[in-house]
């Protein structure tokens, strides 16, 4: 046997000895209460706080690695974890603990004929594999969110935020084990290998459900490779569409927001639509916004006769999601052909209209399919923290299970529950 064969072979079994640990934790969590599961995440939040400055030195150190290796600005901006950042981690532990438990719900409990009940009750779908790229907040969310909903969660970061999920992940077991509840319900892989993510998607007989974060060559593998049902979503080419009858202000605000307000995010828009009859009053003020913000502008032939400082847009361009400071900008004739380019390049994550017209708005919402469909919002509100989820552990584009930000709800199933008093089937 050769050394990278027994190397490939001892890392399968570490994994598989987690996802042990991770199973027998499961089924702690699936029956442990609300109160036991809120405290421990309450003790989560204030570890993660105590020890802000310990976490924060360990990103430092995969910051610096990272600038050393030369990783890109958008990948290192989403691995640093500022003080505000640290907070938002705590912060959303206690969203988290503060929303209602799905576990154990119970609904459309109907009488039959026979004089049994029928019903529903929610359930945790058991041990959650997340595997995810660059953001350490992940470690915290997503092992709050499994938790809360009654589940283990394995987690699998990047290998160039290593030393900040593991933490993390210090704090998160902590505060586990001070609520009563098993540290094993939240474990990080600790090895960088990639034979561990191939483990990890291979064990069904230990894993229930798999999260993919990361970029799209990492949700397709996982995609590919996988012997887990996954939840996933592969591209965020998100629009705006500026109809018509948007208010200037309005249409200039969210527009420039939906770009810029963060850069490296899935829900950061990378193409804007401008209805032909408003171009012109609206594109320059948009155009040197997005200029002074850095955003080089690349657009249809008649965008770039209204702007300038635009570079012509490729077919490529309008399938791209850029993740940096690059914007596509297409003027459409109406409605009708800002739906038909959403159509044909969306990949189905969010999109948004700017309109003061209710009949368009309303024919926006039911015509285009994707996850998210906003009016007069930016499209960096697609996430769970401010859809109310308290965290996501990621957003789906699919359409079973679970589809848009998966928070709670989405980390369980449901279940036919029967209740009699003696029935038997003649």
């Amino acid at each position: 046997m050769s050394t990278e064969t027994s190397a490939a072979g001892s890392i399968t079994a570490m994994v598989h000895e987690v996802g042990q640990r991770a199973r027998a934790a499961s089924r702690l969590l699936a029956r442990s209460s609300t109160a036991a599961r809120n405290n421990a995440l309450h003790a989560m939040a204030a570890r993660i706080e105590a020890h802000a400055e310990a976490i924060a030195q360990a990103n430092a150190e995969d910051l610096a690695a990272a600038r050393e290796a030369g990783l890109e600005a958008a990948l290192i901006d989403r691995m640093e974890l500022t003080p505000e950042r640290i907070q938002a981690m705590a912060d959303g532990l206690r969203e988290i603990a503060a929303l209602p438990d799905p576990v154990g719900a119970v609904r459309d409990l109907a009488a039959r004929p026979s004089g049994i009940q029928v019903g529903k009750m929610r359930v945790p779908l058991g041990v959650i594999g997340i595997i995810y790229e660059s953001r350490p907040n992940v470690t915290a969310d997503a092992a709050g969110l499994c938790i809360k909903s009654g589940n283990a969660a394995i987690l699998r970061g990047g290998s160039e935020a290593i030393r900040s999920n593991r933490a993390i992940a210090e704090q998160v077991r902590a505060g586990l084990e001070q609520a009563g509840l098993p540290g094993d319900g939240a474990q990080v892989i600790a090895t960088t290998d990639r034979d561990a993510v191939r483990a990890l998607i291979q064990m069904p007989e230990y894993v229930d459900v798999l999260v993919p974060r990361g970029g799209k060559s990492l949700v397709e593998r996982i995609s590919n490779e996988a012997r887990v049902p996954v939840i996933k979503h592969l591209d965020g080419i998100c629009h705006v569409y500026i109809d018509d009858e948007a208010d200037f202000d309005q249409a200039v605000a969210i527009a420039v927001n939906a770009k810029t307000q963060r850069l490296g995010t899935c829900n950061t828009m990378e193409t804007l639509l401008v209805a032909a009859a408003v171009a012109e009053r609206m594109l320059p003020e948009i155009a040197r916004q997005m200029t002074d913000a850095g955003i080089e502008l690349r657009g249809c032939a008649r965008t770039c006769a209204l702007v300038p400082t635009a570079h012509p847009a490729s077919e490529e361009d309008w399938a791209t999601e850029y993740l940096g400071p690059i914007l596509s900008i297409a003027v459409v004739d109406d409605l009708d052909a800002a739906l038909a380019h959403i159509e044909r390049y969306s990949s189905a994550h969010t999109e948004a209209i700017v309109t003061q017209n209710y009949t368009k708005a309303q024919r926006f919402l039911r015509e285009v399919d994707s996850s998210s469909v906003m009016v007069n919002a930016s499209t960096r509100f697609a996430d769970g923290y401010e859809y109310g989820l308290g965290a996501e552990i990621g957003i789906s584009t699919d359409k079973l299970h679970a589809r848009g930000p998966v928070g709670l709800e989405g980390l369980t199933t449901e279940k036919y529950i029967v209740l009699g008093d003696g029935q038997v089937r003649r």
